[in-house]
């Protein structure tokens, strides 16, 4: 995470949000202390550094295992937090390290669509939901609009980072069920902007 905090004194947040013309909402909603997990839609490769716009905080994401296999790629992804999941396993090694940083304070970026590739359906994943009930952390929606394709530097999209009420979660057994309409409800919040 040597390189994230690097660019967080050397101010790039506020230069990205300037550049990029990123318009931020709602970022209150995050509290500055305890594990909480940010819930986006998911529209381009872009999209963690624009979510991570919304927090002086340093954001964790799970990134896919196959980006380890480019050791560039995989040093570079790993210098700002981010770790590997095999996706479609339900990779408990992964979701147990999840759990742990939660459980130890920290921000996880999670994107429940699972790809930013335009397919005709993108089901939103239960893993947010089912990290929410074992461990209390409270989801917090947020709607990422105008991210499609390459951000360009004073090319003025309307890109918009939203972050929504957080939907407070009770420690639970995460079964199915529960985390089927957690989801559900994240689905309803984000999507409906999009």
């Amino acid at each position: 995470m040597l390189l994230y905090r690097f660019l967080e004194h050397a101010g790039f947040r506020p230069l990205a949000r300037f550049l990029y013309g990123v318009r931020l909402e709602g970022c209150e909603h995050i509290p500055p202390t305890g594990g909480v997990i940010l819930v986006a839609n998911h529209e381009s490769l872009f999209d963690p550094w624009l979510l991570a716009l919304a927090t002086p905080r340093t954001v964790r994401y799970m990134a896919k295992s196959e980006l380890w296999n480019h050791r560039v790629v995989g040093a570079a992804v790993e210098a700002f937090g981010a770790f590997p999941v095999e996706r479609g396993s339900g990779d408990s090694a992964a979701m147990s390290h999840a759990a742990q940083l939660l459980r130890d304070g920290n921000v996880l970026g999670l994107f429940p669509q699972g790809t930013s590739k335009q397919l005709p359906s993108r089901p939103f994943h239960r893993g947010a939901a089912r990290l929410a009930l074992a461990t209390g952390a409270p989801l917090i929606p947020v709607v990422l609009t105008g991210t499609r394709g390459v951000p360009r530097p004073w090319r003025r999209r309307r890109t918009v980072v939203e972050v929504g009420e957080p939907i407070p979660v009770e420690p639970a057994r995460p079964t199915v069920a529960a985390a089927k309409a957690l989801t559900a409800e994240l689905e309803r919040r984000i999507l409906r902007a999009t």
